[in-house]
């Protein structure tokens, strides 16, 4: 099932996405649930499948401006420097422990909407990554069980303000510019993914590929990461984990590749879909 959050007409709304459009879950539930993370919070994705099964779309993919999967996460915790070719591409050394900092719910954008270069950088780099979308509330959860804690899979785009990100040896200032995330178009659920390290990533700058990987060549798996991340803290439904992202980003090119305004860049996922984002300044 993919299930997506949009706007239409002044409204938000949630629900499946069908061929032609999206059946819009909130008055099939009698707006008891509306929000996709609210839904997940209630445990009630089968309803929301009961409900979308086999409906016709209420409204148009060209009908409605698309959000992030989940707007407001409580949390978006990102993992860098996830797989080997990325890793010795920047010259980092291993590492016993995953790498994580946080993203802000106000720097993600959906599908078709612009990520926007911030206008005290022009270092505006891609990175194309997986992202896990939690299910259930999670706490010192063991590896073999940590799948069973996952609602869904979605693409990212974890762009980054390399500058800002080497201010210091802190991340979070060159990841939290304001609509500087991709995220979506949709969260596609694990009954239709099980396992997430069969999968293939690719980054797209204006059509031309720029990064490939498997991700099973993930330093920390998707349970890994869940079950170190559930022993310091509780993900909650609706957390987001973008898992990192492989080799090929543009400052490692010679010469460096940044995003610049009327760039696309796609993050495709085998199982999920394509996530597409132009490229904006911002506005002075």
């Amino acid at each position: 099932m993919r299930l997506a959050s949009w706007i239409h007409r002044g409204r938000e709304g949630f629900g499946q996405v069908v061929e032609n459009g999206v059946v819009d879950a909130v008055p099939r539930l009698d707006g008891r649930y509306p929000t996709l993370r609210s839904a997940l919070a209630a445990g009630v994705l089968g309803e929301v499948r009961k409900v979308t099964d086999g409906a016709s779309a209420d409204h148009g993919l060209d009908e409605i401006t698309w959000l992030p999967p989940i707007p407001h996460p409580e949390k978006i915790l990102c993992v860098g420097i996830n797989y080997v070719s990325h890793r010795e591409e920047t010259g980092r050394s291993e590492t016993e422990f995953p790498i994580l900092f946080t993203r802000f719910a106000n720097t993600q954008v959906g599908h078709g909407q612009p990520l926007v270069r911030p206008r005290v950088s022009t270092e505006f780099d891609f990175e194309a990554e997986l992202a896990v979308v939690i299910g259930r509330p999670a706490r010192h959860v063991r590896r073999e069980d940590a799948l069973g804690v996952v609602a869904g899979y979605a693409c990212y785009q974890d762009a980054t303000v390399r500058d800002w990100q080497r201010h210091t040896s802190q991340f979070t200032p060159g990841k939290n510019f304001i609509g500087t995330g991709g995220f979506g178009p949709w969260m596609v659920t694990t009954d239709e993914i099980p396992d997430p390290s069969r999968l293939t990533l690719i980054g797209r700058l204006n059509g031309t590929e720029m990064q490939r990987t498997a991700t099973n060549l993930m330093l920390f798996d998707v349970p890994a990461l869940i079950a170190y991340i559930t022993t310091f803290t509780e993900l909650v439904p609706g957390d987001v984990i973008p898992t990192g992202t492989p080799s090929g980003v543009g400052f490692k090119r010679q010469p460096p590749v940044w995003l610049k305004p009327d760039d696309v860049f796609e993050v495709e996922i085998s199982g999920i879909g394509v996530l597409r984002n132009p490229v904006v300044d911002e506005k002075r």
